[in-house]
């Protein structure tokens, strides 16, 4: 009921320059920072399409990670007023962008959660709700509570890779059967793949067969 008030309330109509009918017109749509290419492997920014070679020393936790953007303005406006802001319609209007260049359709779509403690201080989890503006518009399922971040961490943010991952190691539990299943993990942004690569380890040990790890934007 609350996303038919919304798109009643804000018709899709273009993020920057308010032309009506789209969240981008086409030639706004054509200067976002669209992340293409990118390493299949990390979804990092590249100038083909191919895996590079940190992913091929070393292969991620996941299968394939795909982002739609760089982080780059005016993308990364988007994702704060959405992340800092509580700005919902940001979420609603970022799915409408990433729901037709989704790389697949897994059968399970679980957002990346957020601790309980921060979720009580910010009221809500942002992948959460660009997860369920996703499976609003492809009816792909996604499912909040199946992972839970059950040791608080400090905020990723000036960490080094190596403390990221020693930051989250253990920090997810899975709390329902994934055997057989294709899933996508999905975030925000996507910076070092540490968050995503931890959770794909808890999803590997609940069954899921095939893991992928998905973003709005990949920082450079």
């Amino acid at each position: 009921m609350v996303d038919g008030w919304l798109d009643a309330l804000f018709p899709a109509a273009c993020a920057w320059c308010d032309a009506p009918g789209s969240d981008a017109c086409p030639d706004c749509q054509a200067g976002l920072p669209w992340n293409d290419p990118a390493c299949p492997g990390c979804a990092r920014p590249q100038i083909h399409g191919e895996r590079c070679g940190h992913c091929a020393a070393k292969p991620p936790a996941y299968d394939s990670a795909w982002t739609a953007f760089r982080l780059e303005v005016p993308v990364q406006q988007g994702i704060h007023r959405l992340k800092y802001q509580g700005r919902f319609i940001e979420a609603a209007r970022l799915g409408r962008l990433l729901a037709p260049r989704l790389p697949s359709r897994p059968d399970l779509i679980l957002p990346v959660p957020l601790h309980r403690w921060r979720l009580a201080r910010r009221g809500y989890n942002q992948a959460g709700e660009l997860a369920r503006q996703l499976s609003r518009l492809t009816g792909i399922p996604s499912d909040p509570r199946a992972a839970v971040r059950h040791r608080p961490t400090p905020d990723q943010i000036g960490l080094s890779a190596v403390e990221r991952r020693r930051n989250l190691r253990g920090a997810f539990l899975i709390s329902r059967p994934l055997a057989g299943l294709h899933v996508a993990l999905l975030d925000d942004v996507m910076t070092t793949g540490a968050t995503l690569s931890e959770l794909a380890r808890a999803c590997r040990a609940a069954g899921a067969a095939r893991i992928e790890a998905w973003a709005v934007a990949r920082t450079a």
